[in-house]
């Protein structure tokens, strides 16, 4: 009997993954077919080769978008790692990476900007010294179309038609408070418990509020006793003992003394997405900090 031989799948060439990855953050053919500068027949033929190469479906069409399948989300990741790799060799065997210089701004929130972004700024400082970086450490959405920024890490995508989004990440909030709190409380672990308890309010009380309703919680402004719109001054008072908040998985591990409420609660989803205008295609410095910062985001999010 003959052996059945495994099926190996047909190579693809780099224009094949470029106009994957193009399609992917355009949302549709014709978007990708103009970022390329292609028609868009050759595009679709080209997305259609590699569907053909790797024997899976990447997309499916929603109205008059195309929307990444289970298996264009999986594989996402891995091309777009290509495209970086790709972008450095290029850069490298020109001799032109050193000549990368000038300045970025990127906005994001506090939190991101105290807890994540330094790591991130000693790679760039490494593999581009003349690179100049100016944070936006703020809540509030800067205007990149009023390029207020270059560079923005965002907790949802934007709708704006000449911004370029990646979602970079996802991780998962859940609600933290102090070993000290959570005993004078007499450790609250169901849902029913945490109404007797007090919350810290993000923004506004109300905000809070419409939230925990959606999970089945039913507090009053009576249980939400401190508020803020910055996202360090809420984790300082949650760090303080003042009440139950809700935070990013990551963040509650730099702090040992917090622990997790309520466990029987669903993990609330956290996009992370990173935005930029057009000219990221064009600007060989956004582009270089956007890829490095897009690469080492998820990063954190496996960190034990």
């Amino acid at each position: 009997m003959h052996k059945t031989m495994k099926k190996m799948p047909r190579p693809f060439d780099w224009n094949q993954a470029r106009a994957f990855l193009a399609t992917a953050e355009e949302g549709s053919l014709s978007a990708a077919a103009r970022l390329l500068g292609q028609r868009q027949p050759t595009l679709s033929r080209q997305v259609a080769s590699l569907e053909q190469a790797l024997d899976v479906v990447l997309f499916e069409r929603v109205g008059r978008s195309l929307v990444l399948t289970r298996s264009g989300l999986e594989l996402l990741e891995h091309f777009r790692s290509m495209g970086a790799a790709a972008e450095q060799v290029s850069l490298r065997a020109s001799g032109q990476s050193e000549a990368i210089k000038g300045r970025v701004t990127i906005s994001t929130t506090n939190v991101l900007a105290t807890y994540h972004l330094p790591p991130i700024l000693r790679e760039i400082k490494k593999q581009a010294p003349e690179i100049e970086v100016d944070i936006i450490a703020t809540n509030e959405l800067s205007d990149l179309m009023r390029r207020e920024a270059d560079i923005a890490i965002r907790n949802a995508k934007p709708e704006e038609p000449d911004l370029v989004a990646s979602l970079v990440c996802n991780t998962t909030g859940h609600f933290y408070a102090t070993r000290a709190y959570l005993e004078a409380v007499g450790s609250p672990q169901t849902v029913d418990q945490l109404s007797n308890a007090e919350f810290i309010g993000f923004e506004r009380p109300e905000r809070l509020l419409l939230m925990m309703e959606s999970l089945g919680i039913s507090l009053t402004r009576d249980n939400v006793k401190f508020s803020s719109h910055s996202d360090t001054v809420y984790l300082a008072l949650i760090k303080a003992g003042l009440g139950i908040g809700l935070l990013s998985k990551e963040i509650a591990k730099l702090t040992p003394d917090l622990m997790q409420v309520c466990l029987e609660l669903n993990p609330i989803p956290i996009p992370i997405w990173l935005v930029a205008h057009r000219e990221l295609h064009t600007s060989r410095r956004i582009r270089f900090v956007y890829d490095l910062i897009a690469e080492a985001l998820p990063k954190f999010e496996s960190t034990p």
